[in-house]
């Protein structure tokens, strides 16, 4: 069953909370389609800014846009000019009015979507996927996680015929759901096809009740960091001088 089931959506309302919050009614499938659109156009739009996940909730009249990034500052811009475009753009998609958060990722090595999509690049950029697997789960297993899985599919090399492989440390236990695995699959384009990248993380175990949120651990990201960053570079000084 583990192997078959979509590990994020076996754990949904256990220890892992939907990533569209809002109540359907009789238009449901219109806001499923805009949803969608939405998210392909922020990933398409912030290709380089490291997104990792689109969280969408609505009101009546409001859209928030939650989106969860290792890269926050490219998103926010100077002076935040970026995201008042990116606001006006996805004004014109849902025709509401739009509200954008940002949250940061402190460790994108343990973000199952930020490595695929590292490995996929570096396949595209024609470095060996051997040596690209290879770094990400070591990368991975320094940030403390308990496992690491990683499964490469298609021509490998430009081989006529296409196989799988996969790379493993750590443990992976997909059937037990208290177990905080994070998924993803990210598409690498070559010159002689497709690859499919597919990583799952083990991040550790959950006992206990947890709060059903995306955003758990994140940290609100609203371009205003520098003081703080000023503030604790100078307490290594005062301690000096005593």
């Amino acid at each position: 069953m583990g192997q078959k089931t979509n590990p994020i959506g076996n754990r949904l309302g256990i220890i892992r909370g939907w990533e569209s919050n809002w109540y359907g009614g009789r238009n449901y499938g219109d806001k499923i389609a805009e949803d969608d659109k939405i998210r392909k156009y922020v990933h398409a739009r912030l290709s380089k800014a490291s997104v990792s996940s689109v969280i969408i909730e609505r009101t009546l009249r409001l859209v928030t846009v939650t989106i969860t990034t290792a890269r926050p500052g490219i998103i926010i811009g100077k002076g935040g000019q970026e995201v008042d475009k990116l606001k006006e753009e996805l004004k014109k998609i849902t025709g509401k009015e739009v509200q954008i958060n940002i949250f940061e990722i402190k460790r994108p090595e343990l973000d199952a979507r930020l490595v695929a999509a590292s490995i996929a690049r570096q396949i595209e950029s024609r470095i060996s996927y051997r040596r690209a697997i290879k770094m990400a789960i070591a990368a991975t297993m320094r940030m403390n996680a308990e496992g690491i899985k990683v499964q490469i599919s298609g021509r490998l090399n430009g081989a006529e015929m296409a196989r799988s492989e996969h790379y493993k440390e750590g443990r992976i236990p997909l059937s037990t759901f208290r177990a905080d695995i994070d998924y993803a699959l990210v598409e690498a384009h070559t010159t002689y096809g497709r690859l499919g990248v597919k990583v799952w993380i083990m991040k550790g175990e959950v006992y206990g009740k947890r709060e059903l949120s995306p955003l758990v651990g994140l940290s609100k990201k609203q371009g205003k960091g520098g003081n703080e960053r000023a503030g604790n570079s100078k307490r290594p000084q005062n301690r000096r001088r005593k």
